[in-house]
């Protein structure tokens, strides 16, 4: 399975504004991958994430396509897309899912309620059983209520509600946040476990040492667009655009002695952005030049936007 994004633009729209949350944002997934996006917080990630299955909640997909196995999921019906895509072939896993929980249902019923939504035939009880077992749960929690669950407990049960249809995409938002140290070990373990199995993530953090143990694939976010994507080791290694350096830099190593820096400044608004580079204000390479829109350069695994590649071009 190939999952396709070109030039997508989504918008959330008031009476006097326009937020230009995801603008222009292109990469490739293909079978068997999975690809973190990484970036600052309000840099567009989880609206990305979102737009991906249509349920950007108040935004607008303005213009781009969405491809699945070169099949265009925006050109497809609410009702169309819903049936034969959501949570069968792509499903998500919400920032802050485990607060999702409803505390007046137990986790059985919780679990039926998602079949019935999607109108699922056969062994419901067979079928929740397999995802409880798919995460390393007893099916002993499914009489359980959400306040009975410990956080990591509650996270693989909405990653299991993630599993019950059996997608082979996962989009993974933040799954391992307002979780203590060895929980989130745990989670990242189950998710590598997972991946294994066969399956695809696109796994969304501000964290880079999460997405190294997951990605195959890395896309660095800054103010709504991509301004570096390729795979983990080529963007870690030998990273290209000034803002994925920087990112770098700021996180702290195990060995050796680092000088840990941090950038200056705020991201732009994504109500008014500048028409050039978005990095430009913060950027230690900036110059006059940069205040035009960056040329999209083809590097070995990908591409990097950056007027400092222009001679590779």
């Amino acid at each position: 399975m190939t999952l396709s994004v070109k030039d997508l633009k989504v918008q959330y729209k008031s009476r006097d504004r326009t937020v230009r949350a995801v603008d222009g944002v292109s990469f490739l997934l293909e079978n068997n991958e999975s690809i973190g996006i990484v970036g600052e917080s309000a840099c567009g990630k989880s609206t990305l994430g979102l737009a991906i299955i249509r349920s950007a909640s108040g935004g607008e997909i303005v213009s781009g396509d969405i491809l699945l196995d070169d099949t265009s999921m925006l050109k497809m019906s609410e009702d169309e897309f819903a049936k034969t895509i959501l949570w069968k072939k792509i499903s998500m896993v919400f920032q802050g899912a485990m607060n999702s929980l409803d505390p007046v249902f137990s986790i059985k019923e919780q679990f039926e309620e998602v079949l019935k939504n999607h109108r699922h035939e056969g062994d419901r009880i067979k079928i929740i059983n397999e995802a409880i077992d798919a995460v390393g749960l007893s099916p002993s929690i499914l009489g359980k209520f959400p306040h009975e669950l410990s956080g990591g407990m509650k996270q693989r049960v909405v990653i299991a509600m993630a599993l019950l249809l059996k997608p082979r995409l996962v989009i993974a938002d933040e799954p391992t946040t307002a979780l203590d140290v060895l929980v989130q070990a745990q989670i990242l373990g189950l998710l590598k476990k997972l991946k294994k199995g066969g399956m695809s993530f696109v796994l969304i953090s501000h964290d880079l040492g999460i997405i190294s143990e997951i990605a195959d694939k890395v896309g660095i976010m800054y103010a709504g667009k991509i301004v570096e994507f390729g795979t983990l080791q080529e963007v870690y290694s030998a990273p290209k655009h000034p803002y994925t350096q920087a990112l770098l830099k700021s996180m702290p190593k195990i060995k050796g002695e680092q000088d840990l820096i941090s950038l200056k400044g705020n991201p732009p608004s994504l109500i008014t952005p500048p028409k050039g580079c978005r990095f430009y204000d913060r950027c230690v390479h900036a110059k006059e030049k940069c205040r035009e829109e960056p040329p999209v350069i083809k590097t070995e695994t990908g591409y990097v936007s950056c007027w400092l590649y222009e001679e590779t071009k």
